[in-house]
């Protein structure tokens, strides 16, 4: 694994719930070029047709301009949508799955639990993503619990935040273990499983503790050389963004 490369993207802001602490919140995006030259997408942002419309969609407080969305972005890199391999998407909030639709020739990774809780309706929030995960054409690969999807790509259950909410461990050459934690540890503040907040759209608060834990112990088993916490603003200042990457 001598050529892995890990890109990490800002594709928008979200206004967090009233009286949140940290002001506007990074919406990331991962892209993994493989060692065998191909390309893992995690995650696929807002949804293009917020651009602009700055917080105008109540249920989601937004910030995106057009040099924001993933697909310019990955087009910054000379890649377009037709070159992903496989799509990991996380789990199904509007901020993660904004662009499914887009990536039709990709392989759309995610776990059966998180597919079955959008098709069944368990989970309302999910109805303001399904014209992406529900569109024609997608080619989904369901995975049950933790699985490598790639050498040195791996996801990782981590439900809680959502059923079927999926980490992601890449292993690069260079930089070691890197654990894309996403929603399951969403900041620095959120990494004790005893105390850490529970958050307004945490879904089952035992599950978010548990995973919390699997998450840290991974950490330490794996030797983690570095964690990305989803949506921690602090953390994304500090962090390479594209066009620099982690190998």
């Amino acid at each position: 694994m001598e050529k892995m490369k890990l890109y990490l993207m800002i594709v928008g802001k979200v206004r967090p719930p009233h009286n949140h602490p940290s002001g506007n919140l990074p919406v990331p995006v991962y892209l993994i070029e493989t060692d065998s030259g191909e390309y893992i997408l995690i995650d696929t942002g807002l949804s293009q047709s917020l651009v602009g419309k700055y917080g105008h969609t109540p249920s989601l407080p937004h910030m995106m301009d057009e040099d924001d969305n993933v697909g310019h972005q990955l087009a910054t890199l000379g890649i377009a949508p037709q070159d992903i391999r496989y799509v990991i998407c996380t789990h199904f909030d509007p901020d993660h799955a904004g662009n499914l639709a887009s990536f039709k020739n990709s392989e759309i990774v995610v776990q059966r639990r998180l597919y079955h809780a959008a098709i069944k309706g368990e989970v309302d929030r999910f109805r303001m993503t399904e014209d992406q995960w529900g569109a024609s054409g997608l080619r989904f690969l369901l995975v049950d619990g933790d699985t490598e999807i790639d050498p040195g790509v791996t996801v990782v259950e981590s439900s809680g935040h959502a059923p079927g909410h999926q980490s992601v461990l890449i292993n690069l050459p260079h930089t070691g273990p890197v654990l894309l934690a996403i929603d399951a540890i969403p900041s620095q503040n959120h990494t004790d499983p005893a105390t850490r907040p529970i958050e307004p759209f945490d879904i089952d608060e035992s599950l978010v503790r548990e995973s919390t834990k699997k998450l840290n112990d991974i950490r330490q088993s794996e030797h983690v050389a570095l964690t990305i916490y989803g949506h921690d603003a602090e953390q994304w200042q500090s962090l390479r963004l594209l066009p620099e990457f982690y190998d």
